[in-house]
């Protein structure tokens, strides 16, 4: 009998730890982990040759996942989730027939769910310019759309929405430009204060200039950010540039990510994994992943 206790001692740590790489296995939609050369995500479910997507997002503990698709011009959020052992089938979770639902992005708690629309502030009306939206968690599913109020949302667009940990927003707008010139478009950051937010500011010159700047990605720790942008030394359409925090706490000249990123398309919607291992974008309109520790190279 002792002999048969200490076989199941001996036993038990590696059945666990079986358990615990299976488990692991499965976060990501159960796809084979990307290199340091980026590979299309989830070719056969998601990156579809049919459809754009973009938008990609997945909860902290990698087993919910979050992305846009243009439907012939109009965008909708769909929505996965790991449930016992198998992900669920993509489910539309925002759409409509006239209106977009695009750029969704998880608040640091995780109890909301943000996101851009064109769709009016009353219950009808006609399209509007883009403002950023919010949805919360009720129990198993979630609240009629919030838009975030005037103080964050201008008479103009605002684009992609990230967060630090501290729940201080970075996003994109083009509040001060004359007209709808795509080199009018900026990024701001709003803190928050008792719950709300606070007047938004632009960055610095290090991050904008006078071309376009857009869909930025902070991460948790506001250590670095990396954004969409069309510039002359860029390879395409729009490339993603990356900018890190320096010792004085503003942002360092902001940097091309290069060609192993950058394509002659257009390279946007930029997001970091919240364990800091993949680093996803949408590239000539498809979702594509690599391993973060690419972001190293660029410091």
């Amino acid at each position: 009998m002792k002999s048969i206790v200490i076989t199941f001692l001996l036993v038990l740590p590696c059945l666990l730890f079986g358990q615990s790489l299976e488990k692991e296995s499965l976060k990501y939609l159960g796809q084979p982990r990307p290199g340091l050369t980026p590979i299309k995500f989830a070719s056969d479910l998601v990156s579809l040759n049919n459809q754009y997507e973009f938008g990609s997002v997945f909860s902290s503990n990698g087993e919910e996942f979050y992305y846009a698709v243009d439907m012939a011009g109009k965008a909708e959020i769909r929505y996965m989730k790991l449930n016992k052992g198998q992900w669920t089938k993509p489910v539309v979770l925002l759409s409509d027939k006239v209106f977009s639902y695009n750029d969704p992005m998880l608040s640091p708690d995780e109890s909301k769910l943000f996101f851009i629309s064109d769709r009016p502030l009353g219950k009808s009306g006609e399209k509007k310019d883009y403002d950023i939206w919010y949805i919360e968690k009720k129990g198993s599913g979630w609240s009629d759309p919030v838009n975030a109020g005037p103080v964050i949302n201008s008479d103009k667009n605002e684009y992609y929405i990230s967060f630090s940990n501290k729940g201080t927003m970075y996003f994109s707008s083009n509040r001060k430009g004359k007209d709808e010139r795509a080199d009018s478009y900026n990024i701001y950051t709003a803190t928050t204060k008792r719950g709300e937010f606070t007047q938004p500011a632009s960055l610095g010159d290090s991050i904008n200039t006078q071309h376009y700047e857009a869909d930025v990605f902070v991460a948790s720790d506001e250590s670095y950010l990396i954004f969409s942008a069309s510039r002359p030394d860029g390879y395409g359409a729009g490339d993603l540039y990356i900018s890190f925090k320096k010792a004085d706490g503003t942002w360092s000249k902001a940097k091309n990510m290069g060609d192993t990123i950058n394509t002659p398309g257009h390279e946007l919607c930029p997001f970091v994994s919240k364990d800091g291992k993949y680093f996803l974008y949408t590239s000539c309109q498809d979702i594509y992943w690599v391993d973060a520790r690419i972001l190293d190279k660029l410091r």
